[in-house]
């Protein structure tokens, strides 16, 4: 089902697609590939962040919440790259640092319904040359299908005609307890490694989570007053490529999604100095920090400047291809 969701300051139209299958019911934006809501039956509240008004996400404090990130998800140190010795630079927007593609990224799109049924959309981005900083007319596709009795799963894809960088996240914040935060969610992520952040959070390396506070291995109940903060990327068991288990959240309700992707990071953020400001998300109040975990499937932040680190580079003889599946169920 598509019905109209509002319009951007320039007047251009958004669109809310409502996917249903078996036990579960998601809304997708056109503006951003936005993840707007997810419905779990019997569970009477949303299970993912977001809002109803589109001033909450076109360049509001929403902007992220849900949304596909990129060209390169995470940061890149000091707003440049090099790629095949040319020196790239991008407009920075946290300090000295690209942040998710910068104030241009794909969060920012209007993006185009090339196909709907029932269970499933795909929404596709055509992104010039030189946009952003980034080389090479680029063609994204994401593509949502809903599966019984309640798997979400998301294909991304896309293809340059240009040497490119290329790392996408789809960046839902979750709280399955429909709660102001997510005191007392359980997580568990499939990693045995991390790596550690400066200042400026930046990968410095990669460390054994062994007695770290960053072991959730086997599983950790997340509380706001712990002195451990989570913004950091988790080095998932494989490579890129082969689908793998990444986490698994559970709150106080039962409510438990398992997360499985092909990308060989996770970062996981704890939205510690997350808010929404005045504007209300799905409780019908505004969030505040610790609203909820994002967990966020992608390659490894700075890559472009890292070459220990997986590739983000994107040619034009490849393609660009990440699944993620979110599966939901309550006891």
């Amino acid at each position: 089902m598509k019905e109209l969701f509002g319009h951007l300051k320039d007047g251009r139209r958004v669109d809310a697609i409502t996917l249903t299958a078996g036990d579960l019911s998601v809304t997708i934006l056109s503006y951003g590939a936005i993840l707007n809501d997810v419905r779990l039956r019997g569970v009477p509240y949303g299970l993912t962040l977001g809002g109803s008004e589109i001033a909450a996400y076109e360049h509001g404090p929403m902007e992220y919440f849900g949304a596909i990130v990129g060209p390169v998800a995470n940061r890149i140190s000091g707003a440049r790259a090099e790629l095949d010795g040319r020196e790239l630079g991008f407009e920075a927007n946290e300090g000295e640092t690209l942040l998710h593609g910068g104030p241009q990224g794909l969060h920012t799109e209007l993006w185009k319904i090339a196909a709907l049924s029932a269970t499933s959309v795909t929404l596709t981005l055509t992104l010039p040359d030189g946009k952003g900083g980034f080389p090479g007319n680029r063609l994204i596709t994401a593509r949502y299908t809903v599966e019984a009795p309640a798997t979400l799963r998301l294909e991304l894809t896309a293809t340059t005609d240009a040497p490119t960088l290329l790392n996408l996240a789809n960046h839902s914040y979750w709280n399955l307890d429909g709660t102001a935060t997510t005191d007392g969610h359980w997580l568990q992520v499939f990693a045995d490694r991390y790596t550690p952040v400066d200042g400026r959070m930046i990968p410095t390396g990669v460390l054994d989570v062994s007695g770290t506070g960053f072991d959730l291995s086997e599983g950790h109940v997340l509380r706001p007053s712990d002195a451990q903060r989570y913004d950091h990327n988790f080095c998932l068991a494989d490579g890129p490529g082969k689908m793998k288990p990444a986490a698994i959240l559970r709150g106080t309700s039962g409510v438990t999604l398992r997360m499985n992707t092909t990308e060989p990071g996770l970062q996981v953020f704890d939205a510690a100095p997350i808010g929404s400001g005045e504007m209300n998300g799905h409780r019908g109040v505004p969030e505040v920090g610790f609203c909820g975990v994002a967990l966020e499937a992608q390659r490894w932040p700075d890559a472009p400047n890292r070459s220990d680190f997986p590739s983000v580079r994107l040619d034009p003889e490849d393609t660009y291809q990440q699944e993620t599946r979110w599966s939901f169920s309550k006891k």
